[in-house]
């Protein structure tokens, strides 16, 4: 597909912008990049009203956004977000990895929170510009990636409870080391008394409300030694749903279970990837309730997430008991984990079709 005038014209004004400024570019130290905020040159912003459709967006040096006091927003948490990665292949060039997932899951995330959402021509199309934009960020191959950020606000002034008369759709990035350190494995705690998500709610959806209530059972978890906090579902409190910022899956006998995603578990791009290429080769793959009993019984776990890609679960406690699970290179995770690390940095032939190069 031919790059739009606008697409193209952002393209030879990134080339320029990196020429110039190569000598920063030089200056960063990609070994030692974690995955924090560092402002990049431009965002993308495009906005509509209520009932309209959104018009042509533009790129705007990134910086400070002006709102209302009085926006949907700041005011009544309406706001979607999406994550995903810009990477750096073998050879150089850069790619996304299954950008039109992101698209479709911001529409079913807006539908449920009463917003417009921009087409999944917009967004691909913004994706891109916002990369091209930003190039001389993409980290080298191997050293990190470009973490990009679609957010979606009602950012019209409303007091009544209701829809923002106004929306803004915003996109920005950041380079990103790994989530976790390289070569780590996850060490989770089952939280008995909080609930994650809840039947009828956003638990489905990547509503910005989701993430704010569970600050403080992380924050508690992490004081005591555990990477992040694994979640019960509502309804009984006897299932495994999923962790604060990932997917999860179990592997026994080779059989490999995740929790189903009927309204209170997130449908994650790389969870779905994950289940189609252990499909694709020759796995039994279950998407279902999973019970404690099955999780202890378990012989290895992993998380997956565009943030923590697929990584390795050393340790769940639940209560006061601990349970250990199988690590290392002749695990089920780490054979699924390469199949998809070598599809995102270009090293096989994409067979999938899940790839889209920038340049």
């Amino acid at each position: 597909m031919r790059p739009s005038p606008a697409l193209q014209a952002i393209s030879e004004s990134a080339v320029q912008s990196h020429e110039a400024d190569e000598k920063h570019g030089d200056a960063m130290n990609w070994d030692e990049l974690e995955f924090g905020v560092i402002p990049t040159d431009y965002m993308y912003i495009m906005k509509c009203s209520n009932g309209d459709n959104f018009s042509q967006g533009h790129l705007a040096p990134y910086g400070k956004i002006e709102l209302s006091p009085f926006s949907g927003i700041l005011n009544y948490g309406q706001g979607v977000l999406e994550g995903l990665k810009a990477i750096r292949t073998k050879d150089g060039r850069v790619q996304l990895f299954r950008p039109q997932e992101n698209a479709l899951r911001m529409k079913m995330s807006a539908e449920r929170l009463c917003m417009p959402s921009p087409s999944t021509h917009q967004f691909l199309d913004a994706l891109k510009q916002t990369v091209l934009a930003n190039k001389r960020w993409v980290p080298p191959e191997g050293k990190g990636a470009l973490y990009i950020r679609p957010l979606l606000i009602g950012s019209g002034p409303v007091l009544g409870l209701g829809p923002a008369p106004e929306y803004t759709f915003l996109i920005f990035a950041t380079p990103v080391g790994n989530y976790h350190k390289r070569g780590s494995t996850m060490n989770l705690y089952i939280e008995n008394e909080v609930r994650r998500a809840t039947p009828g709610g956003t638990g489905g959806v990547k509503s910005i409300t989701n993430y704010s209530p569970v600050f403080e059972v992380v924050t508690k978890a992490r004081a005591k030694g555990f990477t992040d906090v694994l979640f019960l579902d509502a309804a009984t409190g006897k299932n495994i749903e999923e962790v604060s910022s990932c997917n999860i899956f179990f592997v026994k006998d080779n059989v490999i279970l995740t929790p189903r995603t009927s309204g209170t578990v997130l449908p994650g791009v790389t969870r779905k990837s994950i289940i189609e290429i252990a499909r694709d080769r020759n796995y039994m793959v279950e998407e279902r309730d999973v019970p404690l009993e099955d999780v202890l019984a378990a012989d290895e776990v992993f998380c997956t997430g565009t943030a923590v890609e697929v990584t390795a679960v050393a340790s769940i406690t639940h209560q006061d008991k601990r349970i250990e699970y199988r690590t290392g290179e002749e695990t089920v995770f780490h054979k699924l984990r390469v199949v998809l690390k070598e599809i995102q940095t270009g090293v096989v032939e994409d067979k999938m079709g899940w790839t889209v190069l920038i340049d």
